[in-house]
């Protein structure tokens, strides 16, 4: 048993994100700054396991642990050796291999049967009483359906009273995509070591990983000179793009935004997106929309300079704006399709969603000073691919989507990717269920609008502005649950994260 103590604080987890491919060798180079045996690492691991799930668990007295045959059923050993030496009852069932166990992991079986400890077959009967299980049966390598032994284990916990503890990621989960090509672990809690892996964050992620903690095992200070190829945000990311603004500053330092779209019917769409760039922070908003929505837009929010859209006022709108946003309600009739010609031959930053994506898909071009921000829907026929396809790898479709599309994408859903032409990648870690509702994407790309308006490069923007959204629906889920959440109620709320410093000092 290893010294090393808990210190670092799990629930605050890294913005570094790394590829499941490069953690075997994140592992060993880690090992060997430290000057420990990868053993030691799994010992640490094991510890690191067991101090949770003693504090989440506390009256738990039985634990059944699940190994699998590979260095996660290794952190699994050590999990129960702990347990057992804590005066826990432990229960450990085996998924065993006619191949030989991993080195490491083969010496935490030994350590468990040395200690006393048995080990049951995968298909033993479990006992009456079980007050956790500890998923250790699958780990980051998995890229296919769990074997038949290991998916009626995994069923079987999914089926218990008592609460999962995923081992690093739950059995089942791709730890490269966050796909879920067969049973999978639902787990209550999991905890991940060293590096937080893209499957955590998107696909299928947030139905079966729980609450997810994170330890670096006595990594950190080694971590922190790595540079990780993809990232994480949350709320506490928002400083570093956001900066208090000069009180000098007048309306025109904070960008000229033309917002086109609400074609007859939509003018709902394109309300939503102008109202939420100036919530957002952009100095002026001016819209240009179908003739009838002029009257009631600007009933509705007066500080918005409202127009009909004629070829004459979309030439001034694009001479005067800094940032063009098109799309929302923009339809796909020849009043749209226009409008979009016109726009399309802007060198200035734009962001395109809702039909002007569906019209790109028409007439695809690749440019770099826009940012698309498609749902899987549109990403399916903006690659010409089923729907099932861009679920089954968003992180690969984020890719391909900048590959043919240019500047940056925003591939929206359960852990939103953002993918950049340069080749940065990001996950927003925020948002929620109540935000599967109509008008979302609206208010999110007048959000990116304006944060593009305040001088933010495109691929900052999209981040920020995908935190900001995100992390306003949770404040309003939060408070009043998920179900009923409009998206005119994120309104309220996205001051509290345009303005992190404010935030901060009420923290």
């Amino acid at each position: 048993m290893t010294d090393h103590k808990q210190k670092e604080n799990s629930d605050s987890l890294p913005h570094s994100v790394w590829p499941a491919q490069a953690l075997k060798q994140l592992e060993r180079e880690g090992a060997d700054d430290l000057g420990i045996t990868l053993y030691e690492l799994m010992q640490r691991a094991g510890s690191a396991a067991f101090d949770h799930i003693r504090l989440l668990w506390p009256d738990a007295r039985h634990w059944l642990v699940l190994c699998g045959a590979g260095n996660n059923g290794g952190d699994g050993y050590v999990v129960a050796r702990l347990a057992q030496a804590a005066g826990f009852t432990v229960t450990l069932l085996a998924c065993e291999s006619s191949n030989t166990l991993p080195e490491e992991a083969d010496m935490a079986r030994a350590g468990w049967l040395e200690a006393g400890g048995l080990i049951h077959a995968a298909d033993a009967v479990w006992p009456e009483q079980v007050d956790v299980i500890v998923d250790a049966l699958l780990g980051t390598g998995l890229n296919r359906p769990p074997a038949a032994s290991y998916a009626t284990l995994i069923r079987q916990a999914n089926q218990h009273a008592a609460p999962v503890f995923a081992l690093d990621i739950p059995s089942g989960l791709v730890a490269a995509n966050g796909t879920t090509p067969g049973e999978v672990i639902h787990a209550a809690h999991t905890l991940t070591m060293i590096a937080i892996k893209p499957g955590l964050l998107t696909g299928k992620a947030r139905d079966v990983v729980g609450k997810l903690h994170y330890h670096a095992l006595g990594l950190d200070n080694w971590l922190r000179g790595k540079v990780a190829p993809m990232a994480r945000y949350d709320a506490t990311s928002l400083q570093q793009w956001l900066k208090p603004r000069q009180p000098t500053s007048h309306k025109g330092d904070h960008g000229c935004l033309l917002v086109i779209g609400g074609d007859y019917g939509t003018a709902g769409a394109i309300r939503m997106t102008a109202e939420a760039a100036l919530r957002a922070g952009a100095g002026l908003v001016r819209v240009l929309t179908h003739k009838d929505n002029v009257a009631p837009l600007l009933t509705a929010r007066p500080e918005l300079m409202v127009h009909e859209l004629s070829s004459k006022t979309l030439e001034q709108g694009l001479e005067w704006a800094d940032v063009i946003v098109t799309g929302p309600g923009l339809g796909q009739q020849e009043w749209g399709k226009k409008a979009l010609k016109s726009v399309e031959k802007s060198q200035k930053m734009m962001l395109w969603d809702a039909d002007a994506l569906n019209l790109l898909a028409i007439s695809p071009d690749k440019r770099q000073n826009r940012i698309i921000t498609p749902h899987p829907g549109e990403a399916s026929r903006l690659l010409n691919v089923k729907t099932a396809e861009i679920e089954s790898d968003r992180l690969h479709a984020a890719q391909q989507l900048v590959k043919r599309y240019g500047g940056v994408v925003v591939l929206k859903g359960a852990g939103t990717v953002i993918a950049s032409h340069e080749g940065a990648i990001a996950f927003a870690d925020v948002g929620n269920a109540g935000m599967a509702s109509g008008g979302m994407g609206d208010v999110l790309s007048g959000i990116i609008g304006a944060l593009l308006a305040q001088r933010l490069p495109l691929y900052d923007a999209a981040c920020a502005g995908c935190v900001v959204h995100g992390a306003a629906a949770d404040v309003l889920a939060a408070r009043y649950g998920m179900r009923g959440m409009l998206a005119t109620d994120l309104f309220a709320e996205l001051y509290l994260f345009v303005n992190p410093e404010i935030t901060n000092k009420k923290a």
